[in-house]
């Protein structure tokens, strides 16, 4: 197993920006985001201790009790904007997509969260779309505001990483969440798990609406 090297936050933080910033604009929302063509990851890690991503090629490690698909989404508690404290495995008796990003201040964790809201064919009409970063509950706040983002639950795992320490998406030295999305049954079970190998790529979105699809049936 190659050697993990300590990566700064900031470096990170400044080439998953200079990552998506490099891109080329395309269409825009209804919102008016611009979305660019951001290289979409093929690949997915195993999640938790022992396994890592990679940031611009250098690897970062897992750390947590790595989760599968076919197992229950397990217990954390996540701050809501108010501060309040729910527990994601509480979110259970719908079917949710559970998207996880880095950073709300990164293009690719920008661009993964409005394609969750307005990419999703009309799955938010029957599915729970939510998004869990380690940015602050206020930040999170002013982002769905400045981004005029209604139709997104925004989970806050700032307090101890308690949900990426559960599922093994933590990446500790930095202490980021590795980027993911989930999809979890109403009855709590993890059916889809993709867990990018590389954090500046987006994970692919059309892949989990179409799992989620699945378990909601036609309109």
């Amino acid at each position: 197993m190659p050697k993990v090297h300590s990566v700064n936050l900031v470096v990170i933080l400044a080439l998953v920006a200079g990552a998506g910033l490099a891109a080329c604009s395309g269409p825009e929302s209804g919102a008016g985001f611009s979305y660019q063509e951001l290289p979409v990851a093929t690949e997915s890690v195993s999640a938790g201790e022992g396994n890592s991503v990679t940031m611009g090629g250098s690897p970062l490690a897992l750390a947590g009790s790595g989760i599968r698909p076919g197992e229950a989404l397990r217990s954390a508690k996540l701050a809501r904007g108010d501060l309040s404290l729910i527990d994601v495995a509480d979110t259970k008796g719908k079917v949710r997509i559970i998207s996880v990003v880095p950073s709300l201040d990164t293009p690719v964790c920008e661009q993964q969260t409005h394609y969750l809201s307005e990419k999703n064919g009309g799955l938010d009409e029957s599915v729970e779309l939510i998004t869990v970063s380690v940015d602050t509950p206020f930040a999170q706040l002013r982002f769905a505001r400045e981004a005029a983002i209604e139709n997104v639950t925004f989970l806050s795992d700032y307090r101890d990483a308690a949900f990426g320490r559960a599922h093994g998406l933590l990446v500790e030295g930095p202490h980021f969440l590795a980027r993911a999305v989930l999809v979890v049954d109403a009855d709590n079970v993890v059916r889809y798990l993709q867990v990018n190998d590389e954090l500046a790529a987006m994970p692919d979105m059309e892949a989990a609406f179409r799992v989620a699809r699945s378990l909601v049936g036609p309109k």
